[in-house]
């Protein structure tokens, strides 16, 4: 598909969602990554989707593997992972994201850093990357996303003021029109959770 060229709206869109996490994965406790990713989803969209889900250790060859899996067997256009991080030894969704995408996307987690600063200073500890993972057959965004619900939602959505104006762009405004150009279908969201931006030659009439 030539850039800037709308994308695929007969086609449905198929969402990865992956929580990386020892305890939850050992049902130590509930996991709420998952959860949350779904429930904002349901608000943030207007175009028609279905997940695939996996809730998996803090293992980088699972999650290297998870990701393939998702993209080149599954189908996914989009893949979110929730957690690993962090600084600590056990965190290394970052390395196993790296591992698997043919194209970084740095912006993306320049962007979560800067939201997230305005609420903790230990924003600047986290690592999240986004990849694009090309293959023969298709091509999909990889994100990884903090691991509390809270930052997850803000990070997505952006920030708001006292009078629901929003005040700092989250990252899902830029996924629509990457998934456009790396050949994915045509994403419509809900302009009052997340507003797409698209330039005028990417959007379709109406």
């Amino acid at each position: 598909m030539a850039p800037d060229s709308p994308g695929d709206s007969r086609r449905e869109l198929v969402i990865g969602l992956v929580s990386i996490s020892d305890r939850a994965s050992e049902g130590v406790y509930q996991d709420q990554g998952i959860p949350e990713l779904q429930r904002w989803l349901a608000r943030a969209l207007s175009s028609p989707f279905r997940v695939e889900t996996r809730l998996i250790p803090d293992e980088q060859a699972q999650i290297s593997a998870a990701l393939i899996d998702l993209v080149d067997h599954a189908a996914c256009d989009l893949v979110l992972t929730t957690g690993g991080t962090g600084p600590s030894r056990r965190d290394v969704t970052p390395e196993a994201t790296l591992a698997v995408g043919t194209k970084v996307m740095p912006g993306f987690g320049e962007q979560m850093r800067q939201i997230s600063l305005y609420f903790v200073p230990t924003a600047i500890l986290s690592r999240q990357v986004a990849v694009v993972r090309e293959t023969a057959a298709r091509a999909a965004l990889i994100i990884n996303l903090p691991g509390q619900p809270k930052a997850i939602k803000e990070t997505l959505e952006g920030l708001r003021g006292p009078d629901g104006a929003l005040l700092v762009k989250g990252i899902f405004a830029a996924v629509p029109y990457c998934i456009d150009l790396i050949g994915g279908p045509y994403i419509e969201t809900d302009p009052s959770v997340v507003n797409a931006f698209r330039p005028k030659s990417a959007r379709k009439p109406g």
